[in-house]
């Protein structure tokens, strides 16, 4: 990207060399002087200073999200998803700026940067929709002439920690819904991809401003986990912590969160597997495979980690993968030609040789990949994608490394392959390609995937907003998106209304004085 194209991109979204890390809906501002830079994984690039929030600033935006939920949950829903509405019109009106703005400040290709903002605008579409239909069941009291029904009020500031490699839309997954909901939303975003933040603030503000909203409603907060993330899952101002990240990061939130008794949403590390049988389409076997294991430079949560291959197709498949493989052109993310962009940061580089360096003296065999290329835009971050033939129970297998590198095994029998399987201490995704319908509903049955996605002929990466998004296991059990999700975001009330005149106590029982 060229300064000229850069000086465009920054001024249509609000950005400039030097930010403030802190904002409720008006002017952005930051306390502390401790600054962090946004550079390019590409090219090393300076893209923008951004000071970070300290705890005077957490405090005034805590004041405003507690305050704004007071007024935002006396508006109807309805009314809150019309907000929600205008909110995606704005994202489809910055679609191709916040897309390129992804995938310059993250460095996944564009048409993946597009798509990431793409679920920005359907989680708004499906919210919408979703305003109308926040209800509960009229249940049969057993009392005469008394009717009992569910109802879920808004649950109050959600706190929102999301990770890197998707630096917009997990925010939307979870802003969306809370704002429909009637709960004001504080987001912490990743400090490697700040300004992706602030433009999407930058973004909702002028809807929120437009339509004569308190401040509040929605607020980033980009500071040191020590000095705010901290802070955010201890306060019980924050009913609910929605958390993107590492296991060992989930496992830290929910001891903090859970000490008072608060509520978690915990998106954490994946292993996913795709089941390769010999009744399979091999020619969407092996797309799926090779988009869910280099896409994003295998650095989404849901990346084909591990393939599972029947022994009679092994060799085949394996010849064609490597082959596609060959072929992948790894540099500039903004390149159209480009389909595997870099690393975020030299640290993933580090751990990519490490988990290779592992894997050789597991007993692996890299089949294909396991180097570092010297940097062509002036950053060590670009890596080959790599292949590596390894036994399932290897320690690295059973560890998720955020990196484009995939192991592969064989079996043969299915049983076998559901072992393997599911012997990972992750369940987030999984896949299975098979013709046979036995083979699939078994995948899909009690005995079959342990994950929280279970797919049949569709890979492990790629999620529609419309189902809930989680796993299982390591990965800590906790929805987003679509489906029902949105009962995280409120609190459940059991009414009984007494209409007939008569007390009557449930049980038969009998108390008189």
């Amino acid at each position: 990207m060229t300064t000229q194209e850069k000086n465009r991109l920054f001024k249509a979204l609000g950005l400039k060399p030097r930010l403030a890390g802190a904002n409720c809906g008006g002017e952005w501002f930051a306390s502390g002087a401790d600054l962090i830079e946004s550079r390019s994984p590409a090219t090393g690039e300076l893209l923008a200073k951004v000071a970070q929030a300290d705890v005077k600033d957490y405090a005034r935006i805590m004041q405003a999200a507690t305050s704004a939920f007071v007024a935002w949950r006396a508006v109807p829903a309805p009314r809150r998803g019309e907000i929600v509405r205008q909110v995606g019109v704005a994202l489809r009106e910055k679609k191709e700026m916040l897309g390129r703005l992804v995938s310059l400040e993250m460095g996944k290709i564009l048409t993946e940067g597009l798509g990431e903002v793409q679920e920005m605008i359907d989680i708004c579409d499906y919210a919408v929709g979703q305003s109308r239909c926040l209800c509960g069941p009229t249940l049969q009291s057993e009392r005469p002439m008394h009717r009992m029904m569910e109802q879920w009020q808004p649950l109050g500031p959600i706190g929102v920690i999301s990770a890197f490699n998707f630096p917009v839309a997990v925010w939307a997954w979870n802003s969306a819904l809370a704002w429909v909901c009637g709960d004001p939303v504080v987001w912490k975003p990743s400090s490697k991809a700040p300004l992706c933040a602030i433009a999407c603030q930058n973004v909702v503000n002028e809807v929120f401003r437009a339509n004569g909203l308190p401040e509040g409603i929605s607020c980033v907060v980009i500071g040191r986990g020590a000095t705010v993330g901290e802070r955010m899952i201890a306060d019980s101002r924050l009913p609910l912590i929605s958390a993107t990240g590492s296991t060992r990061m989930g496992k830290r939130i929910g001891a903090v969160v859970g000490a008072r008794l608060g509520r978690t949403i915990l998106e954490l590390g994946g292993n996913n597997a795709l089941i390769i049988s010999d009744k399979a389409d091999l020619t969407g076997a092996l797309a799926s495979a090779f988009f869910g294991a280099v896409g994003t430079a295998g650095q989404r949560c849901t990346s084909t980690r591990r393939l599972i291959i029947h022994e009679k197709i092994y060799a085949t498949f394996i010849a064609k993968l490597v082959t596609n493989y060959k072929k992948v052109r790894v540099g500039d993310p903004l390149d159209p030609k480009t389909l595997m962009g870099p690393l975020i940061d030299e640290d993933a580089v580090k751990a990519y040789e490490a988990a290779i360096k592992a894997a050789r003296q597991q007993g692996g065999k890299v089949l294909y990949g396991g180097k570092v290329i010297e940097p062509p835009l002036g950053r060590r971050t670009f890596v080959l994608p790599t292949v590596i033939e390894i036994d399932n129970g290897a320690s690295i297998v059973q560890h998720e490394t955020f990196a484009p590198i995939l192991y592969v095994m064989k079996y043969r029998k299915l049983d076998d392959a559901l072992r393997l399987h599911n012997d990972v201490p992750q369940g987030l995704s999984s896949a299975i390609f098979t013709d046979s319908v036995a083979e699939a509903e078994t995948f899909l049955s009690w005995k079959g995937s342990d994950c929280g996605i279970a797919n049949v002929n569709v890979g492990t990466s790629g999620a529609e907003i419309g189902g809930a998004f989680g796993g299982e296991k390591e990965t800590g059990g906790g929805r987003e998106s679509g489906s029902d999700s949105w009962k995280a975001y409120m609190r459940r009330q059991t009414n009984t209304v007494n209409w007939g005149g008569e007390i009557h106590l449930a049980q038969g029982v009998e108390f008189s004085a």
